[in-house]
């Protein structure tokens, strides 16, 4: 009985050893998300690279009627353009900083895929930093780029500023197709911030 005890004691040692190493239980080695990390870094570039060349894109030159001295008014061509504001050219720099920014993590990304290896716990909390500080960067220029493109849309009769997108036509939807694919890329960073919270829960659980 004694030698039943001795021979079946190392067995079960040995069983232990072998389900722990193979990540059995519930501190194994978590799930590998370079796939999803990949596919949402790829997207955040398409993007941002849209809305870049769509923003630089938004020029249009109209002939409008223009009063020299009452009543003297003659037609001459007027451009618009999207260095004229301020809030757009804030938008182009936010938009070329976060294309940079998502070249750079979808070529790590695409590493850690062809190499089968997980992000250590110090890079994961390092992206969610970058993922949600490009997050605010992209959220505030959307949001003024938005507000400056919904006036030259609406307009402000209390404040006597007319609409121009019933001269402008191209411009605005150009300026229009540009934030809305700057508000995909926000949300697309706020997913990726997310991802790589959950990520890092599943490390240190």
């Amino acid at each position: 009985m004694a030698t039943v005890d001795g021979t079946t004691a190392p067995s079960s040692g040995k069983t232990a050893v072998v389900a722990s190493e193979s990540g059995g239980g519930r501190y194994g080695r978590p799930a590998n998300n370079s796939g999803a990390h990949l596919a949402l870094r790829a997207l955040l570039f398409s993007v941002s690279l849209s809305a870049l060349v769509v923003l630089v894109t938004a020029k249009q030159t109209v002939m409008v009627p223009v009063v020299l001295r009452p009543p003297q008014v003659v037609i001459a061509p007027v451009p618009a353009k999207f260095t004229h504001s301020p809030a757009f050219i804030y938008l182009l720099a936010a938009l070329c900083a976060t294309c940079f920014y998502s070249l750079i993590t979808a070529i790590s990304s695409l590493r850690l895929l062809s190499s089968s290896s997980a992000c250590s716990a110090k890079t994961l909390f390092l992206l969610i930093l970058l993922d949600v500080l490009y997050a605010g960067v992209m959220a505030s220029a959307t949001g003024t780029a938005g507000a400056v493109a919904w006036l030259g849309l609406k307009g402000n009769s209390h404040s006597r500023w007319n609409k121009i997108c019933n001269v402008y036509g191209k411009f605005c939807r150009h300026i229009g197709s540009s934030t809305i694919l700057a508000l995909v890329a926000s949300i697309v960073l706020v997913l990726l911030a997310f991802l790589n919270a959950y990520s890092l829960y599943r490390r240190t659980r």
